[in-house]
């Protein structure tokens, strides 16, 4: 999705009866002091989840498009966002779909925080999949990725920065697939690689 601000009639969203929820949502993503973490990355998140569910990736569409919409709601730098917005869909989803769905939107959030789903787990490999594939995007849309994110860390001095963003990333690629399913693996493992190599050289120059 191109648009840096889509509006709810650009992106799926799977309960009817819930546009409240979806406001707050969105109201949240688009918060000015957001950099990536923004309403641009909620719609290409997920139309990634489009993406891999045409390409052939099977997983529960409902609760994983709504654990894409709660996945970054709470960001705000702080190590417990994922966990905090987890709560949130806890609170919010009660009313609109049933106990077992709100369960795994909680799960699947809180499994963002480190992008390690097991290989049976579906739906988290296709969240995980479809929030980390921004690392396959071709060179301009990647640069502006990095700089989104360092504006989220304005606060911190260039060397801090640098350090804590290469160990974020080492940690993130320091596994045998990035990509757990088999389409994101096909599409994104190379050019993902590629980008943090190169992104991982420039920031060992600047330390």
């Amino acid at each position: 999705m191109e648009d840096d601000h889509p509006t709810h009639s650009d992106l799926p969203w799977p309960l009817t009866g819930a546009d409240a929820v979806r406001d707050e949502l969105l109201a949240a993503y688009g918060d000015p002091s957001r950099g990536h973490h923004g309403t641009r990355h909620l719609g290409e998140v997920l139309a990634r989840l489009d993406e891999l569910a045409a390409s052939g990736a099977v997983f529960d569409r409902t609760p994983v498009q709504l654990a894409a919409w709660f996945h970054d709601a709470v960001y705000d730098g702080e190590r417990d966002a994922e966990e905090r917005s987890a709560t949130w869909a806890e609170d919010a989803l009660p009313a609109h779909t049933d106990a077992a769905t709100v369960a795994e939107v909680a799960r699947l959030v809180r499994l963002t925080e480190h992008h390690r789903p097991e290989p049976d787990d579906a739906n988290g490999c296709a969240l995980s999949d479809a929030d980390l594939s921004i690392l396959a995007a071709d060179r301009e849309r990647y640069d502006e990725y990095v700089a989104a994110v360092r504006t989220e860390y304005a606060h911190l001095p260039d060397d801090v920065f640098a350090a804590g963003r290469a160990g974020v990333l080492r940690a993130l690629t320091d596994v045998p697939e990035l990509f757990r399913t088999a389409p994101g693996r096909a599409r994104w493992e190379e050019p993902a690689r590629a980008n943090v190599a190169r992104e991982l050289a420039e920031l060992t120059a600047s330390l």
